[in-house]
């Protein structure tokens, strides 16, 4: 297996997909950790893989034959344990990173697409990207295959929410969009557009279609306004026993209420 050592102008490209904006660009982002390097190989189209000699030392019988990385076109470059903590976004680097390319065709959608009879998940706002990262995770166990997600919620290709989705990204879709309107052009046509909120009707006593799309709101305000008007079917999760909801703590973490939210559906489908 060859390995060349990493160019500065390398460097300088491969560190600047820390940035959202060289992402975009550029059309590529990265993938850090040993297990998720290894894994990345068969789930993204991989470019190319940086290693630090003590990281080939230890593990690179991790990798597939040469022979494979040869046929997929893999770069293979090296780097020193300093050019590693610039390039990489871990406060603990692993020392190995791989770049790969964004696929095409999934940058906007229709709500012509967007199929009624299916669970959908949307997202208003989630900044925290290792939530985005467990919520993509949650979509891909619960056999969700479409994520839509408002301009302002983060960056799939943050590599801190590339590293939370354990390879998932690969097999959900994640479509950022105008998402009070895409929902609204929904609704019309007849989607049920389900979201969480205090005063809605308990999840585990309501009707649930198995179908739909199910809105989860931000991190500290919850659903916006503007996404909330299109909300026709508004769900509560409570808590147990329901008399403690003033003692409980004030709301549940974004993440595990896409787990809890999704569980249900799945249950009553079963």
């Amino acid at each position: 297996m060859e390995w060349r050592q990493i160019s500065n102008s390398e460097r300088k490209r491969i560190g600047a997909l820390q940035q959202a904006k060289h992402r975009r660009e550029q059309r590529r982002f990265v993938v850090e950790g040993t297990r998720s390097v290894a894994d990345s190989i068969g789930e993204f189209a991989v470019e190319t893989i940086v290693a630090t000699s003590a990281w080939l030392d230890a593990n690179v019988r991790l990798l597939p034959p040469s022979e494979i990385l040869k046929a997929k076109h893999i770069e293979l470059l090296t780097a020193s344990a300093a050019d590693m903590d610039r390039l990489s976004g871990m406060k603990t680097p692993q020392g190995v990173i791989a770049v790969c390319r964004m696929p095409e065709g999934s940058d906007s959608i229709e709500a012509a697409e967007i199929d009624s009879g299916e669970l959908t998940l949307a997202l208003d706002g989630v900044q925290d990207p290792g939530n985005l990262g467990t919520i993509i995770r949650v979509a891909d166990w619960f056999g969700v295959r479409l994520i839509l997600a408002s301009h302002d919620t983060v960056d799939m290709y943050n590599p801190k929410v590339v590293q939370s989705t354990m390879g998932a990204l690969s097999r959900v879709r994640v479509v950022y969009c105008d998402l009070p309107q895409l929902l609204a052009q929904a609704r019309e046509r007849g989607a049920d557009i389900y979201g969480t909120f205090l005063d809605g009707d308990d999840i585990y006593r309501t009707r649930l279609g198995k179908g739909g799309i199910v809105v989860m709101g931000n991190e500290g305000n919850g659903i916006s306004a503007a996404t909330g008007r299109e909300v026709n079917r508004r769900l509560l999760i409570p808590t147990y026993p329901s008399e403690r909801r003033g003692e409980a703590v004030e709301s549940l973490n974004v993440a595990m209420a896409t787990g809890i939210t999704l569980g249900e559906f799945r249950r009553r489908q079963r």
